[in-house]
């Protein structure tokens, strides 16, 4: 065998090697280079449906969902709220320097519970004089204008506490199936105890809607946290607060109650980003 044909050969052998891994240096190297440094920066741990998600914009410019422009902090913050039936993921949308920029965020699915609830008064399931229905659009309309305030309070980077102590009967999500009959999904988390457990607040925020007794929620609060974050305080026994009123976070606001339409004494506690309904759950971490 020729010594001279092997030693040619393990040269190409090696040449062939370097070459390539000079190529995948080289690509590695490139794409550093042109790697752009992050614009958005997201704070909420793994979004999910019902997720209150909060960020923050790291370039100058504008950021948009589903072409709606987010509102943006002096220091570049900003909240959206994600829905129950909301896609595996989200876009949001940068507009920097003349360039837009896309910035998937990924979404938790869930799955939801059923929950029957019997005994209900049959008037409060399956209303159906004139007079009350248009009782009840009266205030759905109300309800609507409170949670669609949108102010500059930064009160919803608090971290949120229970507004209430009691046992958890009813969750957000879940499918509700009144006096047998199916209705739409529970979109709060149910608190209860006793009635006149006190309620407080939360957060820090503004009183925007309190009403002692709706057809459905009874007794009922809506508190403003900024940049259209809202909670809604229901089936209260008595209001301790009222319409522009300054609260802080653990400053009592209500007492518990079973007004409107339930079967006993609970709070009935809701998130809201404008007209987007979110699970207050999460606020609470694990």
């Amino acid at each position: 065998m020729n010594c001279n044909n092997i030693k040619n050969g393990g040269n190409k052998a090696f040449n062939k090697i370097f070459f390539q891994i000079v190529i995948i240096v080289l690509f590695l190297y490139g794409g550093l280079i042109d790697a752009k440094p992050p614009v958005v920066q997201i704070f909420t741990k793994q979004p999910q449906q019902g997720s209150m998600v909060v960020g923050r914009i790291l370039v100058d410019g504008d950021i948009f969902l589903a072409e709606k422009p987010l509102s943006l902090s002096e220091t570049g913050e900003f909240v959206f709220g994600v829905g129950r039936e909301e896609n595996s993921s989200v876009v949001l949308k940068v507009h920097s320097n003349n360039e837009v920029i896309d910035f998937p965020i990924a979404i938790k699915k869930r799955e939801w519970k059923i929950e029957k609830i019997n005994g209900l008064d049959k008037n409060k399931v399956n209303p159906k004089s004139k007079q009350t229905l248009k009782r009840i659009k009266s205030e759905t309309i109300k309800v609507k204008q409170a949670r669609n305030i949108f102010s500059e309070q930064m009160a919803f980077l608090m971290p949120f506490v229970s507004p209430a102590k009691g046992r958890i009967s009813g969750v957000y999500g879940s499918q509700r199936i009144l006096n047998g009959e199916k209705k739409r999904p529970h979109y709060g988390l149910d608190i209860a105890n006793k009635v006149g457990t006190t309620v407080i607040s939360p957060a820090d925020g503004i009183v925007t809607f309190a009403e002692k007794d709706l057809f459905y929620s009874g007794g009922t609060i809506i508190i403003d946290h900024g940049f259209g974050i809202n909670t809604t305080y229901i089936h209260l026994e008595k209001l301790k607060v009222k319409v522009g009123q300054k609260i802080i976070q653990g400053e009592k606001i209500a007492t518990m109650g079973s007004t409107g339409r339930a079967t006993g004494p609970h709070l009935d506690w809701r998130l809201n980003w404008f007209s987007t309904r979110l699970d207050p759950q999460l606020l609470l971490g694990d």
